[in-house]
């Protein structure tokens, strides 16, 4: 027989009562919040909490000399441009007219920029293109010196800055993808061969034609000798 367990004592007892007690007050605890979407931060009923708004100042303290100083220049020469808004949202500074045209993400080794154009661009200065819509191109440029600051860097922004207005307005909810084209016979049905074979539903070659007509007329014999 195995050894009987002995009696759970008053003090076990009142212990196990209290952690289970304090673990659902944690857990209710818990509840009373929510998880930040951006820094995923726990953020508790009632408690402020804003992670997304900042500040240029913010985002540009911890950066080397050069980095600063090419900073200050891409500014200088954006701002040149014209009527835009500049602000600082979550870890980037935009600049924009109606709509973004290209923002500024500060680093440690780097000032990581996206220029939005009407085309892809290819150069060295790029180091990745990537579709934004259907009619901008998000272009990722490096630079870690105030003398990269200058053309065609330069003249890609003021290019971008003129065109911003029209790729938004083409890019808006009207707009719509052309639609791609079905191949299709003569009669207006889908076909796949290029050289006359039928398909599923493509057109009857004249040979397959003739066949079909003659099997017919076979058969309508063979129905009137019965």
């Amino acid at each position: 027989m195995g050894r009987l367990k002995a009696a759970p004592t008053y003090e076990s007892l009142l212990s196990y009562v209290g952690s289970a007690f304090r673990r659902t007050v944690h857990y209710n605890d818990r509840m009373a919040g929510h998880e930040c979407y951006h820094c995923k931060q726990w953020v508790e009923e009632g408690a402020p909490h804003d992670c997304w708004t900042t500040t240029e100042a913010a985002l540009t303290k911890d950066l080397s000399d050069d980095l600063r100083d090419a900073w200050e220049r891409l500014r200088d020469t954006a701002s040149s441009f014209g009527d835009q808004r500049i602000y600082a949202s979550h870890n980037s500074i935009m600049f924009s007219r109606k709509a973004c045209y290209f923002f500024v993400r500060p680093k440690r080794s780097c000032l990581e920029i996206a220029v939005f154009l009407g085309r892809a661009v290819k150069a060295p200065h790029v180091k990745r293109v990537t579709p934004a819509s259907k009619t901008k191109f998000a272009h990722l440029i490096q630079i870690k010196h105030r003398d990269e600051v200058e053309a065609p860097i330069t003249d890609w922004l003021r290019e971008a800055y003129d065109q911003s207005d029209a790729l938004g307005a083409r890019s808006g909810p009207g707009t719509k993808a052309p639609a791609l084209k079905r191949k299709t016979g003569p009669t207006g049905r889908r076909t796949k061969d290029k050289d006359g074979q039928r398909t599923k539903n493509g057109p009857r070659t004249k040979n397959q034609a003739l066949r079909t007509s003659s099997s017919r007329s076979g058969s309508s014999t063979k129905s009137r000798r019965r």
